[in-house]
């Protein structure tokens, strides 16, 4: 076990879950062979990478960093175990950025017409629901913040 371990660099339940992964993934590339929607599944795989990974990764990153860099100014660090603000604004940002991410074409009314020919409704409530989610994640996050922050006082006494 410890030979295996050392070769592969990581337990074998790591390797039994990455061949799962990709046993569903060449299931869903067989379906979308099948499907013959490949060329328009690759163009849409290659245009998400390219947006991704030259858009969106700088973009949030230097968004982080500014975050970061302000999370520090305001927040001193002393030698107490105070928790750091900056993942209780990571989190709910990063959830509501994937919720839109998923829902963007009905969140911006992009998708009106066929929304409203397949199921008979009307894409204008996803904002307002979008926006509530968010606010929602944020302020959970907010009063863990706070119970947290109350804790390490108390502990630091």
């Amino acid at each position: 076990m410890n030979r295996r371990v050392s070769v592969y660099g990581a337990p074998l339940w790591h390797l039994l879950v990455l061949v799962a992964c990709f046993v569903v993934a060449g299931y869903a590339a067989t379906r979308v062979v099948a499907a013959g929607i490949w060329l328009g599944f690759a163009a849409w795989f290659v245009g998400a990478i390219i947006l991704h990974d030259l858009v969106l990764y700088p973009l949030y990153s230097a968004a982080d960093a500014a975050t970061q860099a302000l999370t520090r100014r305001v927040s001193r660090p002393r030698r107490t175990r105070r928790p750091a603000v900056i993942n209780h604004l990571r989190v709910p940002a990063a959830l509501s950025g994937l919720l839109l991410l998923v829902w963007f074409p009905l969140i911006l009314r992009g998708a009106e017409r066929n929304y409203r020919w397949a199921v008979g409704l009307s894409t204008s409530p996803y904002l307002a629901r979008w926006l509530l989610i968010s606010l929602v994640l944020f302020g959970v996050s907010g009063l863990l913040y706070a119970v947290r922050r109350g804790v390490s006082r108390r502990a630091d006494r």
